[in-house]
């Protein structure tokens, strides 16, 4: 089976008092560890990584390779400019790494020729593995479907977080089978896994990691309709927190648990009270 599957966290930052809270990170991890997921994303999307400088970014790195153990750690590598992303993907490849998590280009929005120079140049000097991170409505440009069947013939190209809502996508790389599909829109992880994907990287999955692993093996083993029912049991959670901007609902699900605070980094804002009332209920049912 393939290292990309399972479910991973793509780990938020916790934030005191402004600065990055390395205790309440390793923390998560920990309690990650426990309930069996299969691996991390750093400074993804959830992560907040543009509100970071370079070396916080190392530092936040540095403490989830470190308390992450033996479970493969992802880093996410977004940006427009090719030459920074090359230096960035050489300092990253001194890194005990599973693999970069790389986004189209974003702002620019490139040619279909443009997406597959910036994803094959990146691969071919890469020390791990390249996630194809493939989520339109944030970088402005859609992943074709031909172009993706390309990506997956380069062989340091081994997978992709499909958050490109599209039905045809995700099936067409089902098929194809030469790249693991991971879920990325957290409520799509049943149909996903159903159509034969391999896993999700949900950030929802920071609350009740443990019932995200237990629909994916229930799926995985056959047992479909325990599957079936143990993800309709999340999917009011999973509603609630993707109903407003990522991370602010995540952060004030954990901060509810008493695991971190729920502070982010401007111009990202805090949950709405009518939001953190809601999760509280969810959380004490």
């Amino acid at each position: 089976m393939s290292i990309f599957s399972g479910i991973w966290i793509p780990l938020v930052t916790p934030f005191a008092n402004g600065r990055v809270d390395h205790d309440a990170l390793r923390g998560l991890v920990r309690s990650y560890i426990e309930a069996k997921v299969a691996g991390f994303v750093a400074l993804g999307t959830t992560g907040e990584p543009s509100s970071l400088d370079h070396a916080e970014q190392e530092q936040v790195h540095a403490t989830i390779l470190d308390a992450a153990k033996d479970l493969p750690v992802l880093i996410g590598l977004a940006g427009n400019n090719a030459l920074e992303l090359r230096e960035r993907v050489l300092r990253l490849n001194e890194l005990p790494l599973a693999g970069l998590l790389v986004p189209a280009p974003y702002y620019v929005r490139p040619s279909q020729a443009g997406l597959l120079s910036h994803f094959t140049t990146l691969a071919d000097i890469s020390a791990s593995p390249l996630v194809v991170y493939d989520i339109p409505y944030r970088t402005g440009v859609r992943l074709d479907i031909a172009t993706l069947l390309t990506l997956a013939g380069h062989p340091n190209i081994h997978a992709i977080k499909d958050c490109a809502g599209s039905l045809e996508t995700t099936l067409a790389l089902i098929l194809d089978g030469r790249l693991s599909v991971l879920a990325g829109e957290d409520l799509n992880m049943f149909s996903t896994l159903c159509l034969g994907g391999h896993g999700a990287i949900a950030a929802s999955a920071h609350v009740r990691a443990a019932d995200f692993v237990a629909v994916y093996r229930a799926i995985k083993d056959g047992r479909i309709d325990e599957g079936r029912e143990r993800f309709h049991r999340l999917v009011p959670l999973i509603q609630a927190l993707v109903s407003e901007p990522n991370p602010a609902p995540v952060k004030c699900a954990l901060e509810v648990l008493g695991m971190i605070r729920q502070e982010l980094r401007a111009p990202m804002t805090p949950a709405t009270e009518q939001l953190r009332h809601q999760l509280g209920v969810l959380l004490s049912s």
